[in-house]
């Protein structure tokens, strides 16, 4: 770790640079946007696909504030972060803290639940009911995982997260202050533009770059090699090495997403910010030799659904063998 401190000192002119070539094209593509609707709908929605991708960029920067890496200032971190949580529909205190978790347990099969993608053990499965294996079918589906699910993530989740402690006064804060400050963003847009206009050019970009994040975070970890052990064999370092791929995307892919398919040297080291992340990989041949992922060989990760720890190895429906008579005398009972 020490040999990456290098990396993981933000620059402020590097930081200022990259907000600047993202907010002000995308506010650029919003007025442009707003302006097309008078021409076509249809060049509406084109132009929501790099808008989409800046507002991808737009969150990862939130997320490096959220880890303290954009700016050397956490002051300066936490008002640029809270101030894209309101653009980006993600409440900047309430996502650092489960994002904090997600990077402390990533991997670890006795802390699931936090940041992560709910995934059952093999075992785990065949001791279901049949209800409950329909309801994780279901869930695991891509057409729902990758349609519904930004939009119940983004739109819904994030506005009453349910499943956070109460205790937790200051994420709680912040959730409540995101969702007043978004009512203010819908009474500006009434005043302004109009709100069907207002939603006709953010409904796309939105769901396209919710669509996006959700792919990102769910390829990153839920590929056929990846790592889950249980607590007393879990490993930090291993974690992160073995547990997180490199998504080997084409440059301008990488731009738009922040390099954060450079994704095991950023669980490896959280402190670096993205516009360091490449150099980092480039430079450390032994941070080099992980899983790597292409797009086309990712799209296979969308049918792994279940966690086989006897190969150690994610699988699909299709390789579970059936249940042991230990497995059901055990449902039985």
């Amino acid at each position: 770790m020490a040999e990456l401190s290098e990396y993981a000192s933000p620059s402020r002119w590097r930081a200022l640079f990259q907000l600047v070539n993202t907010f002000v094209p995308y506010v650029a593509l919003w007025l442009l946007m707003l302006a097309s609707l008078d021409v076509s709908y249809w060049l509406t929605l084109l132009l929501s696909v790099p808008a989409a991708g800046l507002q991808v960029r737009l969150f990862i920067i939130q997320h490096d504030c959220g880890h303290g890496s954009f700016f050397g200032s956490r002051a300066a971190n936490d008002k640029i972060g809270a101030f894209l949580g309101v653009m980006t529909l993600v409440p900047y205190t309430y996502w650092r803290k489960t994002h904090a978790v997600h990077h402390a347990t990533s991997g670890d099969l006795e802390r699931r639940g936090f940041g992560d993608v709910p995934t059952k053990t093999v075992r785990e499965y065949q001791a279901m009911s049949h209800r409950q294996r329909l309801a994780y079918r279901l869930f695991r589906n891509p057409l729902l995982l990758f349609g519904f699910g930004p939009i119940y993530q983004f739109v819904i989740k994030h506005r009453y997260p349910w499943d956070l402690p109460r205790e937790w006064k200051r994420e709680w804060a912040s959730v409540h202050l995101t969702n007043l400050a978004l009512v203010g963003v819908l009474v500006m847009a009434h005043f302004s533009v109009g709100l069907p206009r207002f939603f006709l050019v953010y409904t796309p970009i939105m769901f396209l770059s919710g669509v996006a994040g959700v792919w990102l975070f769910y390829v990153q970890h839920q590929y056929e090699d990846t790592y889950w052990r249980q607590s007393d064999q879990w490993s930090f370092e291993e974690a992160a090495m073995a547990g997180s791929s490199y998504y080997d995307l084409p440059a301008v892919v990488h731009w738009f997403t922040g390099n954060i398919g450079v994704h095991h040297i950023h669980h490896f080291c959280s402190h670096i910010p993205n516009y360091h992340l490449q150099r980092c990989f480039r430079e450390k041949p032994a941070l080099q030799q992980v899983t790597s992922l292409t797009f086309f060989a990712s799209l296979k990760c969308a049918f792994y659904k279940l966690w086989d720890e006897e190969s150690g190895k994610l699988v699909g429906y299709r390789k579970i063998a059936a249940a042991s008579p230990v497995i059901r005398e055990q449902r039985a009972a």
